[in-house]
């Protein structure tokens, strides 16, 4: 076994098994039909037999193949448990898929509805929330790095090449197994699998870095350690922040994502401000998405392909009361990136951003959290003396009845970053129009008010347009 993933590497990249090959090979119509979960294009983009078909077969569409057409490697395969005869066809027991890193990445087959159900230890492979998550982490390099809830070792693919030694855990025995060969697979040799629960095998340890895409769904039970913990309500997520500033070394950063709930008579920034001000880090949450339970709930019991089983209303059913007796009214999706500054005056800013943003986010995190420490930081006196300038990318936009002296609204638009959007009035409008870093605030705040004969702007009014990134 140990020689066997490089073999396999090796079969894959001389047959073009990679991601730019598969989506060569399968084109937009099929391609697009998997994401719907419709094998048959795919099948018939691949029916011809050759070595990169067999390939997409096997291990991207799980589908049977020759026996003989898997070449010199099948017994090996077969005795590692990685293929299971049917006759003279063979059957791939994991998933490999090609990965945006150059890498490989091995997790359980996808299980579609009418499908078996999917076993307790189910190791789920990487997507959506994978991807987000390697975009939102700093791009920096470190010494050290913990991947909290490693699953199919997905993130250390794209932590692999600018850390210099990677900690991955994980509750689940069956998912470290197919992380280590996720890893041998994509060629990484400096990451280290351990077993356990939460921050639990690596006490007393800090990193530079620590990402999670941890089991973060909220359920009433536990059932599938790769998505719930069986903790109450989002305690599972709060109780990883509030931990999470004892495994970070001076200047290291956190890049989380979670979930938390919208609970009746509670706005849902405070509780999740809540968890951030417990850190005593500078903290950032973004709220990406939001559901009602139900939608929360459909989505869950579709990832468990679970819709149209004798199980499904019930469980349906019993989720929905549960939320009802905690009081929800909804489910928030997101990121939480910490940043343990050394500051004794942190600052937690907690938003919501549906918009598409530039990726990677990870790129201008930390010009994120500066902001929003400068803007919380600066004394009034500091802030007047200040050269402060329009952040690239800041666009206006006027609106009102034509051939009205003023406008109804103005509108600041970021082109760039995360793209966020403001509405403010005349003064900050004429103070961006002027603001080029060569002069302090104050002389153009006085110099904007004897213009329209009113008092200067109050610093207060300045503080939102820096946290947010409009003045830099």
């Amino acid at each position: 076994m140990n020689s066997l993933p490089a073999q396999l590497r090796e079969t894959f990249l001389q047959a073009g098994y990679t991601l730019d090959g598969v989506r060569d090979r399968l084109g937009r119509t099929a391609a697009t039909a998997l994401s719907r979960e419709e094998l048959v294009p795919a099948l018939r983009a691949t029916r011809d037999g050759d070595p990169l078909a067999t390939l997409i077969r096997l291990w991207w569409l799980g589908a049977p193949v020759e026996g003989h057409a898997v070449g010199p490697l099948l017994p090996d395969l077969l005795a590692a448990g990685l293929l299971t005869a049917e006759g003279a066809q063979v059957r791939a027991t994991v998933h490999v898929r090609p990965w945006e890193t150059g890498g490989y990445v091995v997790s359980d087959p996808k299980v579609r509805p009418g499908d078996p159900a999917l076993r307790a230890d189910h190791v789920v492979g990487a997507g959506g929330a994978s991807a987000n998550l390697a975009q939102l982490v700093p791009v920096r390099q470190a010494d050290t790095a913990l991947d909290l809830g490693t699953g199919c070792g997905v993130q250390v693919l794209h932590l692999a090449g600018r850390t210099g030694r990677i900690t991955a855990t994980d509750v689940n025995p069956r998912a470290l197994e197919l992380a280590e060969l996720s890893w041998r697979l994509s060629g990484v040799n400096n990451a280290e699998a351990r077993l356990g629960s939460g921050f639990e095998p690596v006490a007393g340890e800090r990193f530079d870095l620590v990402v999670s895409n941890p089991p973060f769904v909220i359920a009433p039970s536990g059932r599938f350690t790769y998505r719930e913990t069986g903790e109450h309500a989002d305690d599972f997520c709060r109780d990883l922040m509030r931990l999470a500033p004892r495994h970070l070394a001076p200047g290291g950063h956190a890049a989380i994502l979670a979930n938390w709930l919208h609970v009746k008579g509670e706005d849902w920034r405070d509780r999740v401000g809540g968890w951030l001000t417990e850190t005593g880090l500078d903290g950032w949450a973004v709220q990406r998405d939001a559901q009602d339970p139900a939608e929360y709930v459909e989505l869950w019991l579709r990832d468990s392909a679970e819709q149209g089983t004798a199980a499904y209303r019930e469980r349906y059913d019993t989720w929905l009361g549960w939320f009802e007796e905690l009081g929800v009214e909804g489910v928030g999706f997101g990121w939480i990136t910490l940043h343990d500054s050394g500051t004794l005056d942190p600052v937690v800013r907690v938003e919501e951003l549906t918009q598409r943003v530039e990726l990677p986010v990870g790129a201008y995190v930390q010009e994120v959290l500066d902001a929003v420490g400068a803007a919380h930081r600066l004394s009034d006196e500091e802030l007047m003396a200040a050269c402060l300038r329009v952040a690239e990318g800041v666009v206006e936009e006027r609106t009102g009845p034509p051939g009205a002296d003023d406008p109804t609204h103005i509108i600041f638009h970021q082109t760039r970053g995360l793209r966020r959007t403001r509405r403010v009035g005349t003064v900050e409008a004429a103070l961006a129009s002027v603001c080029d870093g060569e002069l302090p605030l104050a002389p153009l705040l006085a110099a904007i008010a004897e213009l329209t004969e009113g008092e200067p702007a109050a610093p207060a009014a300045i503080r939102p347009l820096i946290a947010e990134g409009f003045l830099i």
